[in-house]
């Protein structure tokens, strides 16, 4: 089941398109990585899911429904960019704060559960001027999950926070997926710590979605390749085909082929010598996550 789908999803600001005819799809159960370079699109993105912003074409349904759909709103607790906290009141008092503006019914039992949930004390009374910015991150989580939501959006959580911080980030939403079974959508640029949660990824350039891939799928994109550089290509992709039995190849740009299955590199540099074809380069290369998405955006660079 889809609980996201975008169609042709568009925001422009004045002469600048932020999200340019996005198609984009989360299933139910779904941890979703959100990549892209700073300035791709992710938060605008996220902020016309959750109605932060109206889109100027295209349409998006959250768990089959309009945006602005109440019934879908409800579904849906978000975190876009930094939390909405009043520094001069404790988490369990900011907590009370929002529930009440929800309008939500005897919110206290509701309230310790989720202080509970992200880590922090009900207990508490320290005001959130002095808290960690992890804690204020989580919490701020907590501010999304009041009302029970099924799915979130969570743009950047861990971005500033400490190694510390991050783990306990990514043991939380890791509980949330699996315990509770919630949908989350989280746009992030630390990769390394995206792939131990994602299920699913979208890769986002200038506003467009690159590709959507799975875990299982990008795992074996990410996988020992030999790279090949010769003058002639074509010629040595069928040669190699035909001596050594190559199945698993691709070309590439500016003459080079990728081989995805084992190769006698000996073997192979003999037969395209007899054959006269000049080989430029050869070697085994290991395709990493993060170099797997530079490459997709663009190149290198921030994401």
């Amino acid at each position: 089941m889809a609980v996201i789908q975008t169609m042709g999803l568009s925001k422009r600001y004045k002469d600048r398109w932020a999200v340019d005819r996005l198609d984009l799809r989360v299933e139910q159960g779904d941890v979703y990585g959100f990549i892209g370079r700073n300035g791709a699109g992710k938060s605008t993105t996220l902020k016309l899911l959750c109605g932060l912003a109206r889109p100027t074409q295209g349409e998006a349904l959250v768990f089959g429904k309009p945006i602005r759909d109440p019934v879908a709103r409800r579904r849906v607790g978000a975190l876009i960019e930094q939390p909405g906290l009043y520094p001069d009141l404790s988490g369990r008092e900011n907590l009370r704060l929002y529930a009440a503006l929800l309008g939500l019914d005897r919110p206290e039992r509701q309230v310790d559960q989720i202080l509970e949930t992200v880590g922090l004390s009900p207990k508490e009374k320290k005001q959130v001027r002095h808290y960690s910015m992890g804690m204020k991150q989580r919490l701020g989580v907590g501010l999304a999950l009041l009302g029970g939501p099924d799915l979130l959006l969570l743009d950047e959580p861990i971005n500033g926070l400490d190694p510390e911080g991050i783990r306990e980030m990514r043991e939380l939403l890791l509980r949330l997926n699996r315990e509770r079974g919630l949908t989350i959508l989280v746009s992030s640029h630390i990769l390394g710590e995206l792939s131990k949660i994602a299920t699913r990824y979208g890769i986002i350039q200038e506003g467009r979605m690159v590709e959507q891939v799975t875990a299982s799928e990008l795992e074996q994109k990410c996988t020992d390749y030999l790279h090949l550089r010769t003058d002639q290509p074509q010629k040595a992709a069928a040669l190699l085909e035909r001596e050594l039995r190559v199945a698993r190849w691709e070309m590439r740009p500016e003459g080079e082929i990728r081989i995805y299955e084992a190769v006698d590199t000996k073997a192979a540099g003999q037969v395209l010598a007899q054959a006269g074809i000049a080989v430029e380069e050869m070697g085994l290369h290991r395709q990493d996550l993060e170099s797997y998405f530079l490459e997709r955006m663009g190149g290198s660079g921030h994401v």
